[in-house]
């Protein structure tokens, strides 16, 4: 890449503002950044926001080409699969030019065909109408009340993640109900219909309330059902399967603690179970019983059994448990059987549990595809005999199929039609690296057919790594405009994500951290050294706590990769765990380790975290993009990161160090698929450049 000559990136002022914990004092100049309301940062910001525009100038045709593949990938007219529900079935359209999806419903007996407009197809909201005229909306999905007259929603039209709830009447249109502001995630209805639950947040972000709220009454009079008090746990309210069950979860990150309710207003609370500390366990209603998958015998948990009240965990009654190599995930109930989410030798698995006379049978495994994600799809219908999931790879479209429990066959419903796409063009495969430790470290790559491992392939390497978040493999548009310029596309199942089990989590965060980062340098070692990519043309890539992955290797191992793509990157990381007052930050303690008051956290953290590690020496070419109004990881950490390293490190023009704010998004960078499709184009731009792939 050639820089214009006029392109030089901003010089922010310092103001040294000093952080002294457990002796230790770091003086940061760049921390006057985080109020977002001071013009000078703002300008700053889009200041770089120039820079970066003029640096990427040259890949603007690259850019469009990628958005044009992206766009001939996709039937862009296209709707989902139906699903189920009290005698409706739920599906959402999208239209050719416009970028948000309606969601609709139909009353029929047997599944419809979306793909043609059916007589007395119903509209529930169309997010293009409400979208109008805002430059950032989201929706926090959708709840349709039990008499099927209503539908709640979710709006979000900043990105901050704090949502206005919308109720219309849907055969008529009309919004009934829009007094509810600042709510959080989680929103179910009473069976009566007349209520709806919904969970609040506080001033940190922590979800820590759930409220009933009257349709059409002032919030002024709604209820407060529960209030978690404790600053680690968040809770969150769900509807049973069946509707019969409010369910409370109160979550930590090692612990929790379930309340389950009939679902109605006011009605009385059951605790199945008293916290305790490192008891994980969550609750599925199951007619006059409950599944619940638990840790209190092995680390990778076990599905158990238990009557609808309060118990003691040692009196639950094992039902399915993990063989070493395996997971227990989660479990969903239906009237005769249950699904159980595995992971098994670090893939992903469905295994069904019949049920009969209401007795449960053994278990066994539904069939998925080698190298593929296997999960369960939409299935709202408690009594349903049959239940649909889907099956993906990173070179298989997703794909909808519907199993029957009673017969055992399976039938494809759908496969996501991408036109301009040839899968036979396409391999994929598993690889190991070997960790300095070693432990053996999966990868699963994605290349062209003819892609050999001669050691001349540029390469990219995605990796996430934290809050037991598995890595699984997914199909992009975006990830084949690689695969066909030669790029070997990888995904390192690293430690401190659970790929491969609870252990495998815990050997990758708390004081355990850093094993994350050299995970991934070992696999970027392996691509380098086994040839499949050349050693001067590997990127690295990681989104959030992703971000402060490929943010802790640029520093530490940053001479293996030629660019490093970091999306809403957590690089402030220890600056952000030392403030009780900021979003996350209290319950993240048990992820992380507490620096606050625990001096060998502080040291540990201090030790990896990037901002703080940045080094007179040269780096990767770097791209950080990030948002103004995210609450999860802020802006000012990107912020202050890149312009560390601009002012640090030796790098020539060739390897720019980039940073591009969005100014009215969130965590998910701007709404609607358009942009989507722009934003990913131009970060594949920045990497394919950077890898010397300039068409």
């Amino acid at each position: 890449m050639t820089t214009p000559p006029a392109a030089q990136p901003p010089a922010p002022k310092k103001v040294p503002v000093h952080r002294t914990f457990h002796g230790d004092t770091f003086t940061d100049p760049y921390e006057w950044m985080r109020d977002k309301e001071d013009q000078e940062v703002l300008d700053y910001l889009h200041a770089q926001n120039a820079y970066t525009e003029a640096i990427l100038r040259p890949t603007e045709q690259l850019q469009k080409d990628i958005v044009s593949e992206i766009k001939s990938r996709t039937k862009e007219t296209d709707t989902s699969v139906p699903y189920a529900k009290d005698g409706w079935w739920y599906f959402a359209r999208t239209y050719e030019g416009k970028a948000y999806s309606s969601y609709h419903r139909v009353a029929s007996e047997t599944r419809p065909n979306p793909d043609h407009v059916t007589d007395g197809e119903q509209l529930l909201f169309d997010q293009n109408e409400l979208a109008e005229g805002k430059e950032f909306f989201s929706a926090a999905g959708y709840a349709v009340s039990p008499d099927g007259q209503y539908v709640a929603l979710g709006i979000d039209v900043s990105g901050d993640e704090r949502f206005t709830l919308r109720i219309s009447n849907i055969a008529t249109g009309e919004v009934v109900d829009q007094s509810v502001v600042g709510a959080g995630y989680g929103m179910e209805w009473s069976k009566d219909s007349t209520h709806l639950f919904y969970g609040r947040v506080d001033e940190a972000w922590r979800a820590y309330q759930v409220w009933s709220h009257e349709l059409g009454a002032d919030p002024a009079t709604d209820v407060l059902v529960f209030e978690e008090e404790d600053e680690k746990y968040t809770v969150y309210p769900e509807i049973s399967r069946d509707g019969e069950w409010l369910i409370l979860h109160s979550q930590s990150r090692l612990t929790s603690e379930v309340r389950i309710m009939k679902a109605e207003a006011g009605a009385e609370q059951i605790l199945v179970s008293t916290r305790r500390e490192g008891l994980d366990y969550s609750v599925e209603p199951a007619g006059d019983e409950l599944l619940i998958v638990h840790n209190l015998h092995r680390q990778d948990f076990e599905v158990a059994t238990a009557p609808i009240g309060t118990s003691e965990p040692e009196s639950w009654q094992p039902l399915l448990v993990a063989e070493p190599g395996e997971r227990v995930e989660g479990v969903s109930a239906f009237a005769s059987y249950a699904v159980v989410s595995m992971r098994s030798g670090g893939q992903t698995q469905l295994r069904i549990i019949p049920r009969n006379d209401g007795a449960w049978s053994g278990a066994y495994v539904l069939p998925g595809a080698e190298l593929s994600t296997i999960e369960l799809a939409n299935n709202a219908e408690y009594e349903a005999d049959s239940f649909d999931y889907s099956l993906t790879s990173l070179i298989q479209p997703p794909s909808v199929y519907s199993y029957s429990v009673v017969d055992g066959t399976t039938t494809l419903l759908k496969e996501k039609e991408v036109p301009n796409y040839d899968r036979s063009r396409y391999e994929t495969r598993r690889e190991w690296a070997t960790a300095e430790d070693g432990t053996r470290i999966p990868l699963t790559l994605a290349y062209r057919k003819g892609v050999e491992p001669d050691g001349t392939n540029p390469g990219l390497l995605y990796g996430y790594g934290s809050y037991e978040i598995s890595s699984d493999p997914g199909f992009g548009p975006s990830i084949i405009s690689l695969l066909d310029r030669g790029v070997v596309y990888a995904i390192a199942h690293i430690r401190g994500g659970g790929d491969m089990g609870r252990a495998w989590y815990d050997e990758g965060k708390m004081l355990n951290k850093k094993n994350t980062f050299t995970d991934f340098i070992a696999c970027a070692d392996f691509l380098r050294d086994s040839g499949w990519v050349d050693k001067d043309r590997l990127a690295g890539e990681g989104g959030s706590a992703g971000g402060l992955l490929v943010g802790a290797v640029a520093n530490m191992g940053g001479d293996r990769f030629r660019a490093i793509l970091a999306v809403v990157p957590f690089v402030d990381a220890l600056t952000t765990i030392l403030d009780p007052s900021l979003p996350l930050t209290v319950g993240e303690w048990e992820e992380w380790g507490d620096p606050y008051h625990d001096a060998q956290v502080y040291e540990y953290m201090k030790g990896y975290s990037p901002y703080e590690n940045v080094e007179e020496k040269e780096y990767p070419a770097i791209l950080a993009t990030t948002s103004l109004n995210d609450t999860r990881v802020f802006y000012v950490e990107p912020a202050k990161w890149i312009a560390k390293l601009q002012e640090t490190a030796t790098n020539g023009e060739e390897r720019p160090i980039l940073l591009k704010t969005e100014m009215v998004a969130g965590h998910g960078g701007r709404s609607g698929r358009y942009n989507l499709w722009e934003d990913q184009a131009l970060r594949r731009a920045f990497v394919l450049d950077q890898l010397g792939v300039r068409q």
